[in-house]
């Protein structure tokens, strides 16, 4: 049986070590002296290494405690350690390209640009553009559409941005964080009751429509006819009850060149993500842009 200061001279730590991880309960002693001093047996010494290169890989005391009494617990809290240094990391390289956006820039730029970074956390979250589109999206949108939509119009901030990524988030959160956005005075039509559309019906048809769009936009090809456009146009005409008729067309035309439109949303979104991510602002415009040259040689008519 070992005394407090031989298991440390064996262990190679000091008294303090020793008596530190026993008051946490991590070295229980083995007995008491007859004055009462703590007791160890020669397994204390493997015990207590095994909690120094625990706590060396930066463990919690909490979880060192789990790894030591629970078998199978060191794979758990490896996994959990990883994801948060991953967390960690994200946003070490968040607030590296947002210190390069606030000195890669001239001395009128900085107040501006040093209010708009200030404004987003490292890393980022996306709650303030979810929430966005939450308010501007028609009341009673079913939730399986609601979640649809969102992984489709809210970007995930890369991993590893570079400074002019961090500066299209910081706007782009600016611009979604503005006071009276989404309310009703800039909504299209299609959301407003009095319409007679029923918006459900019509952002299934759109998700489908853009997704066909998606391969041109990547290839870079000029709007066309084709399934995209007409899935487009049967997705409105659908909501409203109507068939997808010349005469149909020419009206949807003028309805969706009156509606509101986000285009700095969009484009910020193409900063942020890439070109090889077609936004649904960028698949929406390519639709209407093949939508006008479908009519431009087809007169209006009811079929």
């Amino acid at each position: 049986m070992w005394s407090i200061g031989e298991l440390a001279e064996h262990a190679g730590v000091s008294v303090k070590t020793v008596r530190f991880y026993s008051d946490r309960g991590l070295l229980p002693e083995t007995a008491r002296s007859s004055g009462g001093h703590r007791r160890y047996g020669p397994e204390a010494r493997d015990r207590l290494h095994l909690i120094r290169s625990l706590r060396t890989l930066d463990l919690p005391v909490p979880d060192v405690g789990r790894v030591l009494d629970e078998e199978d617990a060191l794979e758990d809290v490896i996994e959990g350690q990883l994801r948060a240094l991953g967390s960690q990391l994200a946003a070490l390289r968040w607030r590296e390209a947002a210190l390069r956006v606030l000195r890669d820039c001239t001395a009128e730029e900085r107040a501006e640009r040093l209010r708009l970074v200030g404004a987003v956390t490292a890393p980022p979250s996306t709650e303030a553009l979810a929430r966005f589109w939450r308010r501007w999206l028609p009341p009673r949108l079913p939730a399986r559409l609601v979640s649809s939509f969102l992984e489709q119009t809210v970007p995930q901030p890369p991993e590893d941005p570079d400074p002019a990524q961090v500066l299209a988030f910081a706007r782009l959160h600016a611009f979604v964080s503005r006071p009276c956005v989404g309310n009703e005075r800039g909504q299209p039509a299609v959301h407003r009751p009095d319409e007679g559309y029923r918006p459900a019906v019509l952002y299934d048809g759109l998700a489908e429509a853009y997704a066909l769009a998606a391969p041109a936009l990547r290839a870079g090809r000029p709007p066309d006819t084709g399934d995209a456009l007409d899935c487009f146009v049967a997705a409105y005409a659908r909501s409203r009850g109507a068939r997808d008729t010349a005469a149909f067309r020419h009206r949807l035309v003028g309805m969706l060149a009156a509606d509101p439109r986000i285009d700095h949303y969009w484009q910020l979104v193409a900063e942020l993500a890439g070109p090889a991510y077609p936004t649904p602002g960028a698949a929406h415009d390519w639709l209407l842009a093949a939508l006008d040259g479908d009519i431009a040689g087809s007169p209006a008519r009811r079929t």
